[in-house]
């Protein structure tokens, strides 16, 4: 009777999606004597969804088993197919056609169920992973129309997910984005069981981020967090949830919450079991990095991107290009895109490779890479993607000379931005509207644009961009007294811990000349004459945590 009350429970706890509950309970009930095959099952569902990959494959591999002595070849298949399921969705694809296999060799003479056609979905996720979306489709066509048939919704939401993205991979972006919102009418409305409804977020998100469909991609992440919030104990698909909405946080300018995501997505995606996604939680954390000027951090974060599997280019070649080293930023993108076929990928790094390529002097090979963003802002027809294309060749006429009709661009692409709540791009093509009022004569909006761009970039804590444009209007801006941007408040922290410039560019990675006006700058807004004085200014008026109190 206690087992029987324990797996009452448990399932009353599975109904209400707490996992944590439904696992403990019937963790102790197998413990305390071994689970028939309907308490494996749900075992291994409550051990998936709180993280335990491990024991969700025991007891998926438990059940399997116990179906094969009950002579059940279509239930042992489903749980063969559960396990694969999983493995492959976190990357782990060379176990997960094991598994898919032996699904295959158990239904030998059970050719028309749903596990045959959960079995020909999955080989169609594998066919167009592997570049043939054509000849995947219509298998995911099939698998949708037979799903009906055999009453299967998460069959059907898989494989219409499929479907949906076959074509935005063939470049309908607009029939493939309609077909991946219906899939999520679908998961949002609860049609679908909480395994395939995570994967079915997770795919669509990163769908609509590849294809530079942000105000979908908002819409989804929003409904991915509340999701994901609903369940405390939740954990297989937070971390992919953490890093779009790390990407959507940079975009929107709220860079020390993104920072916070990253990280925590890098937490949960690097252990005990170590998912794909992780790659990319470190390419994010390093993109803001690199954006606040800590350099010495975005190598490292690079490089553990890399390490994870994702290159860490374009970024690694723009912090290359903040750090002066001009030839190796070129000599990067121009490796990159060469290794890169497809559109929407060649538009990530074609950004950057404008922005190398002006900064060397190759205003050709600039021009013919805002060209190729034209081309594809055009096909792709997406907002963001034409003012990326819109900035880049305000950018190159510039460069060019020309810069009435660079303003022209330019003044489309800042409304995007604006319209998009995207502040530090919107800063950077203002920065470029005030260049090209300057080259027309107009010093007083060249002034102004140029002013309003820096404000941004200090509000952001941008400091790169800040010393760029002091840079290039050959004046220090006056600093406001008595408030620090978070570069100087770093400074001011080694400062006051005795470091000598030279360590405190080692520490942030800056230049010597660099760490020295930071450190004028800062004496300047406190209205003190040493770093003594700073010091001691910084710890009476709570600017930094007295040694006394740290941790």
């Amino acid at each position: 009777m206690s087992t029987v009350s324990a797996l009452s429970r448990a399932r009353a706890s599975l109904a209400r999606r707490s996992w944590g509950e439904a696992y403990a309970e019937l963790a102790r009930a197998d413990a305390a004597a071994p689970l028939d095959i309907d308490g494996l099952e749900m075992l291994a569902l409550a051990s998936y969804l709180t993280g335990r990959d491990e024991e969700a494959t025991r007891a998926w591999t438990r059940a399997h088993h116990h179906a094969m002595e009950l002579h059940e070849p279509r239930r042992a298949a489903r749980q063969a197919i559960r396990i694969a399921s999983g493995l492959m969705f976190r990357g782990e694809t060379a176990p997960a056609r094991g598994w898919f296999a032996r699904a295959g060799r158990v239904l030998q003479g059970h050719e028309d169920c749903a596990e045959q056609a959960w079995l020909h979905t999955w080989d169609a996720f594998t066919r167009m992973w592997s570049g043939d979306p054509k000849g995947a489709q219509p298998v995911f066509t099939a698998a949708a129309a037979d799903s009906g048939r055999f009453g299967d919704p998460d069959l059907l939401t898989m494989s219409r997910l499929g479907e949906g993205m076959c074509v935005l991979l063939q470049g309908a972006v607009p029939r493939g984005l309609v077909l991946l919102d219906e899939v999520m009418v679908a998961v949002t409305s609860g049609e679908v069981s909480p395994i395939y409804a995570g994967m079915a977020y997770c795919t669509v998100v990163a769908a609509c981020i590849e294809v530079f469909d942000l105000q979908r991609a908002r819409q989804w992440t929003t409904a991915l967090a509340r999701w994901c919030d609903a369940q405390p104990d939740l954990v297989p698909y937070r971390g992919n949830c953490l890093v779009h909405r790390c990407e959507l946080l940079q975009l929107e300018g709220a860079w020390a919450d993104a920072v916070a995501a990253a990280h925590r997505a890098c937490e949960l995606l690097s252990g005990p079991i170590r998912w794909d996604s992780l790659g990319s939680a470190y390419y994010q954390l390093a993109e803001l990095h690199r954006l606040r000027g800590e350099y010495a951090a975005a190598e490292e974060t690079y490089r553990r991107a890399g390490a994870a599997g994702r290159p860490p280019e374009p970024g690694l070649a723009l912090l290359r290009l903040a750090q002066g080293r001009t030839g190796a930023a070129a000599a990067v993108l121009h490796r990159a895109l060469a290794e890169t076929e497809e559109p929407p990928a060649r538009c990530r790094l074609l950004a950057a490779y404008v922005e190398v390529t002006i900064a060397v002097g190759d205003l050709a090979a600039a021009r013919a890479g805002a060209e190729e963003l034209d081309r594809t802002a055009e096909v792709l027809d997406v907002a963001y993607l034409r003012a990326v294309a819109d900035s880049a060749a305000g950018a190159v006429l510039i460069a060019e000379g020309d810069a009435r009709s660079a303003l022209r661009r330019l003044r489309v692409a800042s409304a995007t931005w604006h319209r998009f709540d995207a502040p530090y791009e919107a800063a950077r093509a203002q920065v470029l509207i005030g260049l090209a009022c300057r080259a027309l004569g107009d010093p007083e909006t060249s002034a102004m644009e140029l002013d309003g761009a820096r404000n941004v970039f200090a509000q952001l804590g941008a400091e790169p961009d800040v010393e760029r444009l002091d840079g290039l209007v050959g004046r220090p801006v006056a600093p406001t007294p008595g408030v620090l941007t978070a570069r100087e408040l770093q400074v001011l922290t080694l400062v006051a811990s005795g470091r000598t410039n030279r360590g405190i560019g080692r520490e942030l990675g800056l230049s010597d000349k660099t760490v020295a006006r930071h450190v004028h700058n800062l004496l300047t807004k406190l209205d003190v004459p040493s770093r003594a004085a700073a010091t001691a200014y910084a710890y009476e008026h709570d600017l930094i945590e007295h040694p006394a109190t740290q941790n």
